[in-house]
């Protein structure tokens, strides 16, 4: 059935490999693989969890890591949330996170209730916002950023794992190394002042990969999280593609419900369209217009490139998206196939959606 989300088992693996390799043995950091943007997929999982040089496997939904945290435990992971837990879920927060990232009192204080009436010490990584104005206590608020260390120290049930920042998802700020030197300098303040070792110091995500590759990331950095780097083989710094991975482990397909020739310009006072905005329209006289049964309520069309470089993405609507196949060398007919690489957006979006059928190679 289509629409389909490929997924090329084989390469996904490639590209862990390649990750690892930057992560580990050039940058000395241990492997965080975050699940969320493939809906922690069954066989991406059993991939994940299979690899030696993942140390922990994270995600933002309790939901998603409900499904894979005994797996990943077996195997030797400890699993993650990264989004500031809910006050509503801190009794799934603990039972399937053995670490989650905070930055609020009110939450770490409900935290080590729910831990103590589970029997078990859950591991606390307090966020510092350098900047880039997501989660995290401002990296200038030093009596808060040592009031939440000290308190994670004094409640019974917690331990104070380590510190971690969020960069360039948000405010999109890019790691340099001047900025993650602050999260090393907090670091060790704070081991300095309570007499401690912090285990983890988490650098950021796919956007501070490439600093190991320019020998800039800071030495006390020893934790990367990686999501979009292993699966579409970029950093998301400035997106270049990272040795030895590939951008095409995962392929959308959709297929042509209409195809007809009609004008490019709508004809008519031009209003908005469905999701409120006013479109803007190219003139390119009578063009070959192909419907492939996929829209906006299911991938982002601004985050998808056709493999046929002779297919141009028009636009969507919740249902339907407009390709102009004028230009293609393929005789395309009703219920032909058309296939895309994706974005971070469109990939999100297919995996997340119910209506995307998923398909499985090299597994």
């Amino acid at each position: 059935m289509y629409p389909r989300l490929t997924i090329n088992l084989q390469k996904l693996k490639n590209n862990l490999d390649a990750v690892a390799e930057i992560t580990k043995e050039q940058g000395g950091c241990s492997l965080m693989i975050v699940t969320k943007a493939l809906c922690a997929d069954p066989e991406m999982i059993d991939l994940v969890s299979r690899h030696p040089a993942v140390d922990f496997m994270a995600d933002s939904r309790t939901r998603n890591l409900k499904t894979y945290a005994g797996k990943a435990r077996e195997r030797g992971k400890q699993t993650v949330l990264l989004r500031i837990p809910m006050e509503c879920e801190l009794k799934e927060t603990v039972a399937f996170a053995d670490i989650s990232f905070n930055s609020e009192p009110e939450t770490l204080k409900l935290l080590s209730e729910e831990a103590g009436r589970q029997g078990k010490t859950h591991k606390v990584v307090l966020m510092i916002d350098l900047g880039d104005l997501r989660e995290g206590i401002f990296y200038q608020n030093e009596t808060e950023i040592f009031a939440a260390a000290e308190l994670v120290l004094k409640l019974e049930h917690l331990e104070l794992y380590g510190i971690a920042v969020n960069l360039t998802c948000y405010g999109a700020i890019i790691p340099k190394h001047d900025n993650l030197s602050l999260l090393c300098q907090w670091a060790e303040k704070i081991e300095n002042k309570f007499g401690i070792r912090l285990q983890m110091i988490s650098g950021g995500n796919s956007s501070s990969i490439y600093l190991i590759e320019r020998g800039e990331l800071p030495e006390k950095i020893n934790n990367l999280r990686l999501g979009e780097s292993f699966l579409l083989g970029n950093d998301t710094a400035y997106g270049t593609k990272l040795p030895g991975t590939t951008d095409d482990a995962l392929i959308l397909e959709a297929q042509i419900v209409e195809l007809k020739e009609k004008p490019s310009l709508p004809v008519g006072e031009v209003g908005v369209d469905a999701f409120g905005q006013k479109p803007h329209y190219e003139d390119r006289g009578i063009i070959k217009r192909a419907i492939i049964a996929i829209g906006r309520q299911d991938t982002d069309p601004d985050s998808m490139e056709p493999l046929d470089k002779g297919v141009d993405i028009l636009g969507a609507s919740s249902d339907h998206m407009i390709l102009d196949v004028t230009k293609s060398e393929i005789p395309y007919k009703v219920g032909d196939i058309v296939s895309f690489k994706l974005g971070y957006g469109g990939m999100l979006a297919c995996a997340t959606s119910p209506y995307v059928e998923k398909g499985y190679l090299g597994s």
